[in-house]
């Protein structure tokens, strides 16, 4: 017998494909958390942490797929690391959601403009993945987009710590709260500015 048919050929890991599925989960992870902050969805808490388990599980199948692999479409330092800011955005979304019920907080119009934000954000870096592997400047124009999340994010950080501590009627307690919730949202719009890069680089270097 000839030795293809004794030694089946391996399948290859699709290092795309997983990038675009774990991307998935943190928008559907976005648009579940702006749900829940307009509508009070006392399920999408639990959607959210599912999400974030699922986008978990892919990260370990990357990396894994990673480590037995010799050979990758682009760089594997790039590979880890936009899996690694992808994961990071998903998890601002559970830790938002956790300390929102830990600390018993009413939903403002502030924390829905922002998620709604990240919520946009998260959908460019999807769609800039879902075109990366054949329509590569189109995917390049997704991630530009992408990268405008950090710069609205951070004004939008700035006015609400303004506003927040202005308010004589906010006690200690509130502002501090609120405070650590704008912070999870900030840093995720900082992860979606490092995976536009990311995606960028990659661009540039194939």
């Amino acid at each position: 017998m000839r030795a293809h048919i004794l030694f089946k050929r391996k399948h290859k890991p699709d290092f795309y494909e997983l990038l675009e599925q774990h991307a998935q989960k943190v928008f559907q992870a976005y648009r579940t958390l702006v749900n829940y902050l307009a509508n009070n969805d006392s399920e999408d808490p639990e959607r959210i942490y599912f999400l974030e388990r699922e986008a978990d599980d892919l990260r370990r199948v990357l990396i894994d797929r990673l480590n037995r692999t010799l050979i990758t479409p682009f760089d594997r330092e790039d590979i880890f690391a936009l899996s690694r800011a992808i994961d990071d955005i998903i998890d601002a979304a559970k830790s938002t959601v956790e300390e929102i019920r830990l600390f018993k907080i009413q939903p403002t119009k502030e924390l829905l403009l922002k998620t709604k934000i990240l919520q946009e954000g998260t959908l460019e870096i999807y769609d800039a993945l879902k075109n990366l592997k054949k329509h590569p400047y189109v995917a390049m124009e997704h991630a530009k987009r992408a990268k405008a999340t950090e710069n609205q994010m951070n004004i939008l950080y700035l006015e609400s710590l303004a506003q927040l501590f202005d308010n004589e009627k906010n006690t200690p307690s509130f502002m501090l709260k609120m405070r650590e919730l704008y912070r999870h949202l900030k840093r995720s719009a900082n992860r979606c500015d490092e995976a536009a890069n990311i995606i960028s680089d990659i661009i540039v270097k194939s």
